[in-house]
């Protein structure tokens, strides 16, 4: 019998309310099997309701007794699924796949409303909404890419606060950069794996591309401070559809291209998708062409409804002239957009294939487990004039003039990876968890061939190293030619063989705990392993005899290892608003040897960073601010003559970890969904990375190529609510970008004391002199870009015009790459809708 006390008491009848209730979890699916976030599913007959998480997960509380839920959103037919809730207990429901809506409106997939905060990457492993991430992160959807008609990385990367190109490396390539670190090929993915970014890549296959900025060291080991960029390619759909293109433009440019996807026959098992391009062209660079084949197949199977296979593989031939630039004369900028001053049958000859094999099965509605491996090789045979370097500076007849030497090289690599995630979510008392464990290994085997200049037919001591003389300034001024000269690139002799075949492993835990709605700590450690041995044979050339290493062949190897923490802290006051502040660290390994004469230790790299996130206006509008700071407290330097400690400076030339690089900066990133036909993009950075303790540099002296500022801005117009009963004009749209790089520094950084003497330069006569490095300051640049489309049924045409100032400025690698920026020009698109 109950007392009356026992009847009135609140806690009691909260128990009662309690154990009538019970508890229902499941997962939301795309039509493709990929997780759909944001999806409503609500107890049919009451006002309970959730929305579905980023990995397609939900938990909702529900009266005991059979129950049905509703599922429903945006562009799909809404489901009912019925469950037996039982009082105080969790039940399971089946997954439930979402099907396409009869009335869809005209291309709104069941994503595409997601802010840039309700956007999970996938290169962040863990199921974990951007808000309750202490990181940075920036996600590029295909509509934007679409809207925009980017064609290279970098039109994509103007749409992201603080990730830049340094450089473009003759050309070839576009070197990325972030917080003052490079993108090397250990920070750029593609669908989750690293890939060799020594070519440009091609975005026409992407679907979206994603950004973590700072350290990611935790999940994928020896990365660069700066971030981590990932290339999502488009995946297989059993929905049929797909679209060919016909892309035109300013210098000779044409460019076909296909996607096709859809269901292995009537399967609802199997689906795949082809996309492909090709590509040619002219330049506004004097001699310069390219040509381009790109194929991106993939396969998606249903293995089981909780287990799905996709394979993907592409294939990238590409063929172009190696472009060194304009060059620099005393570290002084000639300017012309179309001088060039490499060699007419120069050439970069890349060859570039992956197969990706993922392996994704969800154990129960919590907890899933994914596989990954891949391959990749890479071959490029690089044949080209050398950088232009050591022109002639002295006033005259001769000022200007350049002997040109050729270089020539074979590259072969081959990247194999492992790896292996479990990720979950569950609760240990009031302490919610959404744990990561997982493990990989890669190898990266690579050959390279480097040739060298053969001996003088008269001099059989000696070798021939010009090839001819220029003029940089004029290059087709006559000039008197060498007695001896290379006969070509056939004429260049095999000079040594290096082969590398870098091991590496790692071990990695992350925990997100939620210990109440406003307050999450993520905390985690990796442990890494690297083995890197590096075997070189030297070929009986006049420079190897001449170095005393002819027919020798030379072994090194190294072996590091390093642990990265990371913690995390997140505060959201309001739903919409979340707080937050890290700390992480990164490692980068070290080549040479201590005055023990023993192999370098890695460098340690520590981060710290804070920012607040924002989704306002109901999410219409995402806005970030992000604050860092990254030191380098141990970077590798060498040890001085003069250093009391220095001995053997002519064998081992000690190094030792006492420099120290400071970055610091703010990132702003906006976004908007559209609205009314309305989207924006926006963004602003600010960046300072120098020297703040070395033996050589003065502190506070700038690293290169990073800018001191970038802004960005985009703005996209779809006329379709302004025309709405107009059928013929609702097809039109309009947009305009700006993207601003403000100042950068090339050239060198000069020295306050020369390293070979540990003291003051001086010249020959012990009198006071400049050091012969100078700086070189790059003009800033504002580009202003124009776009028009306009749809029909299932025609498109889309036209764009770039740099509408026509802004000359440079992008440098080193002292003597020096290579201008595209002028005004003009692009044309049509597409067909399959």
């Amino acid at each position: 019998m109950v007392s009356a006390a026992q009847s009135n008491d609140p806690h009691r009848h909260h128990e009662k309310r309690h154990n009538l209730m019970g508890e229902v979890v499941g997962r939301i699916e795309l039509a493709d099997g990929q997780a759909a976030e944001q999806v409503s599913i609500r107890v049919k007959g009451t006002s309970l309701g959730v929305n579905s998480a980023a990995d397609g997960t939900f938990r909702i509380q529900a009266p005991a007794g059979w129950q049905v839920l509703t599922v429903s959103c945006l562009g799909c037919t809404p489901q009912e699924v019925t469950v037996e809730v039982k009082p105080g207990q969790r039940v399971e429901a089946q997954p439930v796949r979402l099907a396409a809506g009869e009335q869809q409106l005209r291309e709104v997939t069941v994503t595409g409303a997601k802010s840039l905060n309700q956007r999970t990457t996938s290169i962040g492993k863990m199921p974990i909404a951007p808000l309750d991430n202490p990181q940075s992160t920036v996600t590029i959807e295909r509509a934007v890419l679409e809207q925009q008609q980017a064609l290279r990385l970098s039109d994509v990367l103007a749409n992201v606060a603080g990730v830049y190109v340094m450089g473009t490396t003759g050309g070839t390539q576009e070197e990325i950069a972030s917080r003052g670190f490079a993108y090397t090929s250990a920070n750029t993915f593609k669908n989750g794996v690293r890939f060799n970014n020594g070519i440009i890549p091609e975005v026409s296959s992407l679907e979206r591309m994603e950004v973590l900025k700072g350290s990611a060291a935790i999940l994928y080991g020896n990365v660069a401070a700066g971030g981590v960029l990932n290339l999502v390619t488009k995946k297989p759909q059993f929905e049929r559809g797909g679209s060919v293109g016909l892309r035109v433009g300013s210098f000779g440019f044409v460019k076909p291209q296909f996607d096709v996807y859809g269901a292995v026959g009537q399967s609802n098992n199997v689906a795949f998708r082809l996309n492909g391009t090709y590509e040619r062209g002219d330049s506004y660079r004097d001699g310069v062409t390219s040509n381009r084949v790109y194929v991106n197949p993939s396969v998606l199977f249903r293995l089981t409804p909780r287990t799905e296979l996709l394979l993907e593989g592409d294939y990238l031939r590409d063929n172009r002239t190696p472009d060194y630039g304009i060059g620099a004369i005393d570290y002084q900028i000639q300017d012309s957009r179309s001088r060039f001053l490499n060699v007419a049958d120069a050439r970069n000859a890349t060859n570039q294939s992956s197969a990706t094999a993922t392996l994704t099965s969800h154990l129960n509605s919590t907890w899933q487990v994914r596989a990954v491996g891949s391959f990749q090789r890479y071959d490029n045979d690089l044949r080209s004039a050398a950088r232009p370097s050591t022109i002639i500076s002295t006033p005259g007849a001769t000022y200007g003039n350049w002997t040109r030497g050729l270089l020539r090289t074979e590259t072969a690599e081959n990247y194999f990876l492992g790896q292996l995630d479990l990720t979950g979510t569950f609760r240990t008392g009031f302490v919610g968890h959404t744990l990561l464990l997982g493990a990989d290994a890669d190898q990266y085997d690579s050959n390279v061939v480097a040739y060298t200049n053969p001996a003088s037919p008269t001099k059989p001591t000696t070798a021939v190293t010009a090839y001819d003389i220029i003029n940089v300034l004029d290059p087709s001024k006559v000039i008197a030619q060498p007695t001896e000269r290379l006969a070509g690139f056939n004429s260049l002799v095999r000079n040594s063989l290096t082969k590398g075949n870098t091991r590496r492993a790692g071990f990695y835990a992350q925990d997100l705990l939620s210990l109440s709605d406003k307050v999450k700590v993520l905390a985690g450690l990796r442990w890494s392993y690297q083995e890197t041995p590096s075997d070189v044979f030297n070929y009986n050339t006049i420079a190897n005899v001449t170095a005393k290493t002819a027919n020798t062949y030379v072994e090194a190897r190294r072996y590091d290892q390093a642990f990265s923490p990371r913690l995390g802290l997140v505060y959201q006051p309001i739903k919409t608003t979340s707080l937050f502040a890290s700390y992480a660290n990164s490692f980068t390994p070290n080549t040479g040897l201590d005055l023990q004469g023993n192999s370098l230790a890695p460098s340690l790299i520590d981060q710290y960073e804070v920012g607040i996130k924002n989704e306002l206006f109901n999410g219409a509008l995402s806005a970030n601010v992000t604050a860092y700071r990254i030191v380098n407290s141990n970077q590798a330097q060498s040890v001085l003559p003069t250093d009391p400690r220095f001995t053997t400076a002519s064998t081992t030339s000690p190094m030792e970890l006492a420099g120290q690089v400071t970055s610091k900066g703010v990132e702003v990133d906006v976004q908007s969904r559209p609205v009314s036909g309305i989207s924006f993009i926006a963004g602003y950075s600010y960046n300072y990375t120098a020297y703040t303790k070395s033996n050589i540099y003065e502190d506070g002296s700038r690293l290169r190529y990073n800018p001191a500022h970038t802004a960005n801005g985009s703005l996209y117009y779809s006329f379709g609510n302004l025309f709405a009963n107009n059928g013929f004009l609702r097809g039109l749209n309009a947009g305009v970008t700006a993207y601003y790089v403000g100042d950068r520094l090339a050239g060198r950084n000069s020295r306050s004391l020369n390293p070979a003497t540990g003291k003051p330069w001086v010249d020959a006569n012990g009198q006071p002199i400049a050091d012969a490095f100078k700086l070189i300051s790059l003009p800033n640049y504002f580009l202003f870009d124009a776009s028009l489309g306009y749809s029909y049924e299932r025609f498109s045409v889309r036209l764009k015009l770039a740099n509408l100032l026509d802004e000359l400025s440079y992008n440098a690698h080193d002292d003597n790459s020096i290579n201008p920026i595209a002028p005004r020009n003009f692009s044309a698109t049509l597409t067909y809708k399959l």
